[in-house]
């Protein structure tokens, strides 16, 4: 079935006028260059289906990469290529016992990001 297609003024104002002090408003109360950044790398980690899948079975409590490669049906090398990632955006943490090397959510925050983006995808 073909998705109905609407024209580009649907999208825009039907006069052009710029509002001074919504802009002033907005500018000022603009990110910094770097909080952005730091967010976009956050939810650009997050938005890779694998990566997602590992913080949501960590959510559940900490687990080994056998762990989840095995919960996440792929390979060890996988999952730890995405860990790698994940660690270096503070996303997840560490520790080892022994020979295994568990890995957990970061803090908390993270476990509430998932599940306030979930609320907004049910809504």
């Amino acid at each position: 079935m073909r998705q109905e297609q609407y024209p580009q003024e649907m999208d825009r104002c039907g006069v052009r006028c710029i509002h001074q002090e919504r802009v002033a408003h907005a500018r000022t109360s603009a990110l910094p260059a770097v909080e952005l950044d730091q967010l976009a790398q956050l939810f650009k980690a997050m938005g890779d289906g694998t990566r997602l899948r590992i913080l949501c079975a960590l959510e559940e409590g900490e687990m080994c990469v056998c762990d989840l490669a095995a919960c996440l049906g792929v390979t060890e090398s996988a999952v730890s290529h995405q860990l790698r990632q994940l660690r270096q955006l503070r996303l997840v943490a560490n520790r080892r016992d022994g020979q295994v090397l568990y890995y957990r959510l970061d803090d908390h925050h993270i476990g509430q990001l998932i599940c306030l983006a979930l609320e907004h995808v049910r809504e």
